[in-house]
């Protein structure tokens, strides 16, 4: 199954609300469509794991922020001044990566260049809101489907609900093109079946099976909660659970596959088991008699390539066979990691954040270097926080393309805790250099607390995070919620009054106490 984003929602509740605040005259540049989920349901991605502070009434977005990584969640005192009466903070949404956009959207990307993805977008409307007028709108649809592959996990969530029907009328068996024998037959316990599909003696297909046309089966095959694609040869007593076989694949017989992706024109030979979450790229040949450990990725393309693309490696149009390094030797293959008769190289999942993380430690380095190179190390604090803070700005957009996740600000941190020990007589610069990546929009305030948090690694450390300059909190209110709590409920109403006391109104039982103020 080859999809992206995967949609049935109707938008005519929709379209009514943005004509109403088009009467009301809201300048509302964005509606973003959201599904009720609950949380830990499986079609919800970690990645997109999302709160949400919204108007009751209007269904003006707020406060938008991921979660992923965090135990604790931070809301600016902002959304109490808002003008709204009530709203609502919600963790019980699934983004559907959905928009509905006004043509000035188009003009706003055009003009802060800044804005590379849709986050950024969100953000940088949410932020200058009073200034700019601009507001965005939610969406909320209790029917339909929606959901966005972006990850393994979420490949295979959304495969399995359309194979078990979930996402009716888009099912299995509905031709999706105008191409003649793309339809199959669907049969109980949800098995599909392409036309030309042969099945051997003995061989079962339990449930959620669906075998693309043309494919061939041999006898005493155990398949269960598989996509299997077009043209594909399978030999004898082989186990496929939650397997996805793409095209043209060729399986020997004795194989074992659980919860593997399986690309176009691979083969897999005898006597090979294909442990969790492992993925063969194009054309890649693994065995016979090997048992890859889970999370192996293998591609024909050898890791060390400089890749222009991220997803080069898995291209259709690469060319098959050994590669060369810089040198012009070849680069054979490893017979201990894909078999006496394998083709392939071995990618390790932390071998590109690795290099990331050091490309941004290189980067921050020069940087935070820079204004000492210049003036020598006996500038005082002020001076180097003079030089370095027009620097950071130019250099911002560098640093954002590598600061995405909330385990980069923390690698982030760390690399300017690294510079800063080495430089004591400077100490009193680094909460104002940490300022400066906050304004920057680099590095957020929940990060930079969560990595003072943590348990100093030396004494040199230590005495840094005691040092008065860093141990400076901000004076402004802030309202803290323990993720951990948050938990425990999905939906929560706050009623703010004209005398700016908070109340909570609670639609789960919530254990008190967990909320927090601090000035």
């Amino acid at each position: 199954l080859f999809f992206n984003k995967l949609y049935f929602i109707p938008f005519c509740t929709c379209e009514s609300e943005m004509h109403r605040r088009k009467m009301e005259k809201n300048i509302s540049v964005m509606t973003m469509i959201f599904k009720e989920s609950s949380p830990g349901h499986r079609s919800r991605c970690e990645e997109d794991d999302i709160i949400v502070a919204t108007d009751s009434r209007s269904q003006q977005i707020l406060h938008y922020q991921k979660t992923q990584g965090l135990k604790k969640l931070q809301f600016p005192m902002n959304i109490f001044h808002s003008g709204s009466n009530e709203f609502e903070i919600r963790h019980d949404l699934l983004d559907c990566h959905i928009s509905i956009c006004s043509p000035q959207v188009a003009e706003l990307f055009t003009d802060n260049f800044d804005y590379q993805t849709r986050n950024d977008f969100v953000r940088g409307i949410l932020v200058n809101e009073e200034i700019l007028g601009n507001q965005i709108h939610m969406h909320v649809t209790k029917d339909g489907y929606g959901a966005r592959v972006s990850n393994l996990l979420m490949y295979d969530a959304v495969s399995s609900d359309l194979v078990r029907r979930w996402v009716y009328p888009l099912t299995p068996e509905a031709n999706f093109t105008d191409q003649e024998g793309r339809g199959c037959t669907y049969s109980r316990h949800n098995v599909y079946r392409g036309p030309g599909v042969t099945l051997g003696h003995g061989s079962q297909m339990e449930e959620n099976v669906l075998i693309g046309s043309g494919t061939s089966i041999g006898a005493n095959c155990c398949i269960s909660n598989s996509v299997i694609g077009n043209n594909c040869t399978i030999g004898d007593k082989v186990i496929l659970d939650h397997a996805y076989i793409w095209n043209d694949v060729h399986i020997s017989s004795n194989v074992t596959i659980s919860q593997t992706v399986v690309c176009d024109r691979a083969e897999v030979k005898e006597g090979v088991t294909l442990n969790k979450q492992c993925v063969l790229a194009f054309n890649v040949v693994i065995g016979p008699n090997v048992s890859l450990p889970g999370g192996t990725v293998i591609s024909m393309h050898h890791p060390e390539e400089e890749e222009e693309d991220d997803d080069e490696f898995l291209s259709d149009d690469a060319e098959v066979g050994q590669t060369k390094d810089k040198k012009g030797k070849q680069k054979m293959f490893n017979p201990a990691e894909v078999g006496a008769e394998g083709k392939g190289y071995v990618w390790k999942a932390s071998s590109l954040d690795d290099t990331e993380d050091e490309e941004l430690t290189q980067c921050l380095w020069v940087v935070l270097e820079y204004p000492f190179q210049q003036q020598g190390s006996l500038i005082t604090a002020s001076q180097y926080v003079a030089l370095l803070v027009p620097l950071l700005k130019i250099w911002s957009p560098v640093f954002k393309n590598y600061v995405k996740r909330a385990q980069d600000q923390l690698d982030c941190l760390s690399a300017f805790e690294e510079h800063f020990l080495e430089q004591e007589n400077h100490w009193a610069a680094m909460v104002k250099v940490l300022k400066e990546m906050y304004d920057l929009e680099i590095l957020e305030e929940e990060m930079i607390l969560r990595w003072f948090s943590l348990e100093p690694s030396t004494n040199q450390s230590r005495k840094l995070r005691k040092n008065q300059g860093v141990s400076q909190r901000g004076s402004h209110l802030t309202l803290r919620i323990s993720f951990n709590y948050w938990r425990r409920f999905s939906f929560l109403t706050l009623v703010l009054s004209s005398n700016y006391q908070i109340h909570f109104t609670l639609w789960v039982n919530l254990t008190p106490g967990i909320f927090a103020s601090r000035k």
